[in-house]
């Protein structure tokens, strides 16, 4: 295969040299690739006709970056190609979001719980005890509106306060780094996120060419895929996902002093996920599963909980770090700069109209009240006005702000006047200020009124990189050996899977050059899985992965708590169920905190041997065993036999056992363990088989309450 011509970046000013990189031209369309400073690629035209141009004709030299002043300076609103580019994308779908289409959300409150005076002057951080209003949503972000829930993708994690001092909304994921470091790519990143676009397929899912061709080219991404491939994006619940604020931000106290910060949410359930098999039956027994299990929580008074902490750092430690703190790729690690709780979120109230409030609700990066501001982050300064761009276009008016949803629980006055969907009456003669003629016109306020903190600002105006920004393989490196074997052996799997989807080899190929910058071993591994054989030559890295101390607070596994709070337990009966024994497992998982769904042949249930009719929750082929955390086997003797010949019964203990959870059971459930090809399983080996009533039903919660049993999955699935 051919390799495109290569070129240094012409010295000046604006465009400092750096070296050629040698990424692969796969279609002979195009010309020369440079790699610069900052460590993206440029891929040049390779004839006229290939020139990339504005909608107006207007060649671009530069598609890579914002317009800002200086490196790390501020993004320039004259920068005329970034607002075509982001508000023509912006514009493309209507009325569903363009992205985070698929969503949930719910009603609740945030409670101050330690005063953060000392570092902001926002209102609803500095008397602990004192509650506002939340509206929280939640979403998957490639697929569309009628896309399933347990897709492998990035989940949103917004949440707008309605403070008294106005609407504040922040708008973040479940992962910490974003793919790329400037907002002129997101168009792209998406695009190629996207069905394609000629056959509008795959739905929700990155396991294409498309996506895989972007990212191979995208170096900065690196970070983020192993994230992406991590256990993060196959939550097992809402409830039990991290979020956070992505950027960094600025806090600004009483006195006008400035202090960074990322903001991060912790769950009170702990954080956890599923197994990628699982996922895949999740999605076909129930494509609702994290929106039902979000209103089904809340709907019973087990409200979800989060922990809103400030990881807050001066302008000294900044300049400390071995990275940028203004690229939106890497993640401070808690280890260096710990985590305060200054609050919680609790959600206690289902919406009353889907439309009306998940639909309609309107969150946009810029709005953030006093004590709030931003930094130069360049994905953050282009979120800043494509939200609200967005908003106009979704929503369909400037007046969007008057859905109930999106009212401010505080008073609003303004001069804003007329414009679609006006749905105030606004009084009097004079709609400008200053003004002489009306008495209670909205006046500024410069007690109260928010103010922008006066950051020194100098620069040429240049599109470039920082090359601070150039370090792409160290953070990827260190997400990745910071996780457990089994976290590591699953990002590992989910990059044989993605990759072997992609029927380009080239498109495979540069992936595993990709992967050999971040470690030789993890990209021969995937390159085993793929059946490629030979070694692999590392694509050119500006920067080489170095060596960071591990970050044990990025694995889910090893920070991990045991608990069933939250979870659900299956158990699986027939006609003639011992009475006491279902009894002690009903009353020994509420006692853990976790619910028992009964499932049985039919949905009307099952007579106990005392007698009693037990009515089901599910019927064997609609409560397949993916859709608990743990579960338990109570067959009469008959009923054992008879299950044996319902391949859906069969397939319940067969899916536990392959994903790892913990299995109570009776000697008459053994017809199941037999017909499932699991009569080799050994309860003396494996912790998380139950024998009873050899073992009891505490030993059950015991081990249910670890979680799911690692040591098993070697003997279930390959691990390359």
């Amino acid at each position: 295969m051919a390799k495109s011509p290569s070129k240094t970046i012409p010295k000046s000013p604006a465009n400092p040299t750096s070296p050629a990189n040698g990424a692969q031209d796969r279609n002979g369309a195009v010309g020369e690739t440079l790699v610069a400073p900052g460590g993206e690629l440029h891929q040049q035209a390779g004839e006229p006709a290939s020139q990339l141009t504005t909608n107006q004709g207007v060649p671009i030299a530069d598609n890579q970056n914002s317009l800002k002043a200086g490196a790390r300076g501020p993004v320039l609103l004259q920068d005329f190609i970034l607002r075509e580019k982001i508000m023509h994308f912006d514009h493309e779908r209507i009325p569903e979001r363009v992205v985070h289409a698929r969503g949930s959300a719910a009603h609740g409150f945030f409670e101050c719980l330690d005063s953060a005076a000392d570092v902001t002057s926002a209102d609803f951080l500095q008397r602990p005890g004192e509650r506002i209003p939340v509206f929280t949503r939640f979403s998957t972000v490639a697929g569309n509106k009628g896309s399933m829930d347990l897709a492998r993708d990035v989940r949103g994690f917004a949440v707008k306060f309605y403070t008294q001092q106005g609407n504040f909304d922040l708008v973040g994921n479940n992962i910490p780094v974003f793919f790329i470091q400037d907002a002129i790519k997101f168009p792209d990143l998406i695009h190629a996120a996207k069905p394609d676009p000629d056959r509008e397929f795959p739905q929700a899912q990155t396991a294409h060419d498309t996506f895989w061709d972007y990212i191979s080219l995208t170096p900065e991404s690196m970070h983020m895929i192993m994230w992406i491939m991590s256990d993060r994006t196959i939550p097992r619940s809402y409830r039990m996902m991290e979020g956070f604020g992505v950027h960094t931000f600025r806090l600004v106290n009483a006195a006008g002093a400035s202090t960074f910060v990322k903001f991060h949410w912790r769950p009170k359930l702990n954080a956890q996920s599923v197994v990628w098999d699982e996922a895949v039956k999740i999605n076909g027994a129930d494509p609702d599963f994290h929106r039902r299990d979000l209103w089904e929580a809340i709907d019973t008074g087990d409200f979800p909980e989060w922990e809103f902490c400030l990881q807050t750092f001066t302008q000294e430690q900044a300049d400390a770090l071995p990275f940028d703190v203004l690229d939106a790729t890497k993640v401070i690690p808690e280890e260096v700069i710990p985590l305060r709780v200054v609050g919680r979120m609790v959600l206690d109230r289902n919406p009353d109209n889907f439309f009306a409030e998940t639909e309609q609700v309107a969150y946009c990066a810029s709005h953030v009240v006093p004590g709030i501001d931003f930094t130069n982050d360049p994905l953050l300064q282009g979120r800043l006005f494509s939200y609200q761009d967005t908003q106009l276009k979704r929503l369909g008016s400037p007046n969007f702000h008057q859905i109930p949803i999106n009212q401010p629980k505080c008073p609003f006055h303004n001069l804003q006047r007329d414009g679609h969907m006006q749905m105030g009456v606004p009084k009097g003669q004079v709609n400008y200020e200053p003004s002489s003629l009306g008495a209670d016109v909205a006046r500024e306020s410069l007690e109260t009124g928010y103010r922008t903190f006066p950051a020194p600002e100098t620069g040429e105006q240049l599109r470039v990189r920082p090359e601070t920004f150039a370090d792409h393989f160290t953070q990827a490196r260190m997400f990745f050996f910071s996780q457990t074997e089994p976290e590591r052996n699953h990002i590992v799997a989910a990059l044989i899977f993605e990759l072997s989807r992609c029927e380009v080899a080239a498109v495979r190929e540069a992936m595993l050059s990709r992967l050999a910058n971040i470690d030789e071993t993890l990209a021969l591994r995937v390159a085993a899985g793929l059946g490629r054989a030979g070694d692999i030559m590392p694509a050119p890295a500006l920067v080489p992965a170095a060596e960071m101390e591990l970050s044990p607070a990025l694995s889910i596994l090893a920070k991990a708590a045991p608990g069933l709070i939250g979870r659900k337990v299956g158990c699986l009966v027939t006609d003639g169920v011992n009475d006491a024994l279902l009894a002690q497992v009903r009353e020994a998982v509420a006692a853990a905190g976790a619910k028992l769904a009964i499932v049985a042949p039919t949905i009307t249930g099952v007579v106990t041997a005392g007698g009693e009719r037990v009515p089901a929750d599910f019927r064997v082929d609609g409560g397949p065993s993916v859709l608990f955390d743990a579960v338990v086997l109570l067959p009469s003797d008959e009923g054992g036999a008879a299950l044996a010949l319902e391949a859906t019964a069969v397939n319940f203990v067969r899916d536990a056992f392959g994903h790892l959870k913990v299995i109570a059971y009776l000697p008459s459930a053994t017809p199941l363990f037999v017909k499932g090809g699991l009569s080799d399983a050994n309860p003396d080996a494996d912790i998380g088989l139950i024998n009873l009533p050899k073992a009891s039903i505490a030993d059950f919660i015991a081990a249910a309450e670890a979680g799911r049993v690692w040591a098993r999955e070697p003997l279930v699935r390959k691990v390359f």
